[in-house]
């Protein structure tokens, strides 16, 4: 049905306990290491960025699944960037902008991103929620549900940061943000304007490497640097959801479209068909056949096998996660893909190709092995 990639599910990324801190109104992010806090740099403020308008978000197609990241209290060069760009293996990549600022006197830390790309990193809950991110990236911040309570934040409310500069945003809303220590969430715009660290981190998804590897390749793409380097990718899957709760992650989306709607399916066999097809749903299509959305389905047999699932109301969405990975089981069980035996003829079934089945199973035994 089409070519592409994807990954592993989301988990937290573990910075420490306080994750980061701040000295003054406007420092450095700091990060736990090794049992050590690595020092504070200041940053000057960045006045070579202009501000466009405000714009809506584009609808959710991405499914990214984080293998490691990589943290760098000064920034990361854009030489290591372009260097981790190109190990390859590495699939999807995104640089985050961070530090900690002030709000109300209250050391916050934040991250600016590009909303459309970041929201595919975090839990489905989060990067499907369209009213947030389109907040975002009209210049307002979104926060942890944590941190929300702590500061007892009120949606439509405006509230000032303070970094290199003082800055009034508007509260979009509250939503897990997959990544432990961080705070609040702002676009690349309002970074500049707080003089946050410019590429003060990176995550990185690349499941065909093992972590030795990955880490190995990343460390010799920095030079050096120092960085530290932390885990993403879970050791092992996470438990199923119950049938009447809706997947929090990846995985447990796999996993409980596999059991719904094709018992007997491996689900790593639907995850690694999701890797191959769209990359991570960064190449939704059309592609040269026509095929579209995170799973690459070709219109007519969309038309005869989509449907919406996990509460999804309306016509099935052939962009929507939450539609297209059930419908891909389904499809697959009515080809034969519930038994051993039936498997392979499923997956040529899904593209009529040698090549692909055996790439599919392959990839499929390395996510066995690394949630074994």
């Amino acid at each position: 049905m089409g070519r592409l990639w994807w990954r592993r599910t989301p988990h937290p990324v573990a910075v420490g306990s306080p994750a980061w801190r701040g000295r003054t109104a406007y420092t450095a992010l700091a990060v736990l290491a090794a049992g050590s806090m690595l020092p504070y740099v200041p940053v000057p403020p960045r006045g070579d960025v202009s501000y466009g308008p405000a714009k809506t978000t584009a609808a959710f197609h991405d499914i990214v699944l984080p293998d490691l990241a990589v943290i760098q209290g000064s920034g990361i060069s854009d030489a290591s960037l372009k260097r981790i760009r190109a190990i390859h293996g590495v699939g999807q990549f995104i640089a985050l902008d961070g530090a900690a600022v002030t709000s109300g006197g209250t050391k916050v830390n934040v991250i600016g991103v590009n909303a459309q790309q970041f929201r595919s990193w975090t839990p489905l809950s989060t990067a499907s929620n369209q009213k947030l991110w389109n907040g975002l990236d009209a210049d307002g911040f979104v926060a942890s549900t944590s941190a929300r309570h702590r500061l007892g934040l009120h949606i439509g409310d405006a509230y000032s940061l303070t970094g290199s500069a003082t800055v009034s945003l508007n509260f979009a809303g509250a939503a897990p943000l997959g990544v432990a220590g961080v705070d609040m969430v702002v676009s690349h715009q309002v970074s500049a304007r707080l003089g946050l660290i410019h590429n003060f981190a990176a995550l990185i998804s690349a499941p065909g490497l093992s972590m030795p590897k990955l880490r190995h390749e990343v460390r010799a793409a920095l030079h050096g640097s120092g960085a530290t380097l932390v885990r993403l990718r879970p050791r092992h899957a996470p438990p199923m959801v119950t049938q009447s709760g809706k997947p929090t992650s990846y995985i447990q989306l796999f996993q409980e479209s596999a059991a719904l709607y094709c018992p007997g399916l491996p689900w790593e066999v639907l995850a690694a068909i999701g890797q191959i097809e769209s990359g991570f749903g960064a190449n939704t299509g059309p592609s040269t056949a026509g095929a579209l959305g995170p799973m690459q389905f070709l219109p007519s047999t969309w038309a005869e096998w989509g449907i919406s699932a996990f509460g999804n109301t309306g016509p099935p969405n052939i962009n929507d996660p939450f539609d297209a990975v059930p419908s891909a089981a389904r499809y697959l069980c009515a080809a034969g893909g519930s038994t051993a035996a039936g498997l392979p003829r499923a997956i040529f079934a899904y593209n009529h190709a040698d090549w692909y089945v055996n790439e599919v199973l392959a990839l499929a035994r390395q996510y066995q092995q690394a949630y074994g």
